[in-house]
């Protein structure tokens, strides 16, 4: 008779068995996690529409970052001080929740999620296509909100951390609104500061950012926001070339900008 071969052994066989039940295992914590995360940044949508800002707070790590509009607003005090006292004060009147005559709607679109190998952090690129706008009947020229509608097209690279708890918690929002337009005129007729860029910080600003970035720009000016992952296929970065004319103008703006 002969001798079995070691592939046959029981031991080497429940071995095997073993590592493939711990590899199907990863496999779905992983797409769970994905799940989780997609789910997190889904209400996320949701609650912002509503302007529930305090739940939207809630949903920051206490060592979170927000980049918006030129802005870096970090930890959960700079959160508030975004969706609390700049958001919820002009738009609701400090109501933590939708009011008559205000329209934000922020459909999370074409999310791509990745788990990092740590399996506590997770990345997240997405795209929002909001529409937007003040009822006619429910103005306020005194406070600056007057009749206005119009689209927003924005793309978030964000990233997220799982906590002791096993929840999925925003680490970073990096939210890039490239367009705006109004509805009578389109997007072939928008001003380039369609939303004035952020330049006070707090607390000069009591709703101001901690920091400011630079490389903020909007619609007509179309640039690439980074991915944070790889080509799937090639495994290259995924970098755009500036077209010459384009960046001429990059230049010559920063030097305007230099001389104030």
């Amino acid at each position: 008779m002969s001798e079995e071969s070691p592939e046959g052994r029981p031991e080497d066989r429940i071995a095997a068995l073993e590592a493939k039940l711990a590899e199907m295992d990863h496999r779905l914590t992983v797409r769970e996690d994905e799940l989780d995360v997609k789910k997190l940044q889904y209400l996320y949508g949701y609650l912002i529409d509503k302007c529930m800002y305090d739940q939207v707070v809630d949903l920051f790590a206490d060592d979170c970052e927000v980049r918006f509009f030129g802005g870096v607003f970090k930890g959960k005090a700079g959160v508030k001080r975004l969706y609390i006292e700049r958001f919820r004060k002009r738009f609701t009147h400090n109501n933590n929740g939708p009011v008559d005559g205000f329209l934000l709607d922020h459909p999370q679109i074409q999310t791509i999620i990745d788990i990092d190998s740590d399996g506590k952090t997770a990345r997240l690129r997405g795209r929002s296509t909001m529409q937007a706008g003040r009822h006619k009947d429910y103005t306020y020229p005194e406070l600056g909100l007057n009749t206005r509608q119009w689209w927003e097209g924005g793309l978030y690279e964000n990233v997220y951390t799982k906590g002791d708890d096993g929840k999925w918690r925003i680490k970073l929002l990096n939210y890039f609104p490239h367009w705006h337009a109004d509805f009578d005129k389109g997007w072939a007729y928008t001003e380039s500061e369609y939303v004035p860029f952020i330049t006070t910080l707090y607390p000069e600003d009591p709703a101001g950012p901690d920091e400011l970035y630079d490389d903020f720009f909007l619609w007509p000016t179309h640039k690439l926001l980074p991915f944070h992952m790889k080509h799937p296929i090639t495994g290259e970065e995924m970098v755009a070339e500036r077209f010459a004319d384009d960046a001429r103008r990059d230049a010559e703006r920063a030097a305007r900008k230099a001389r104030g």
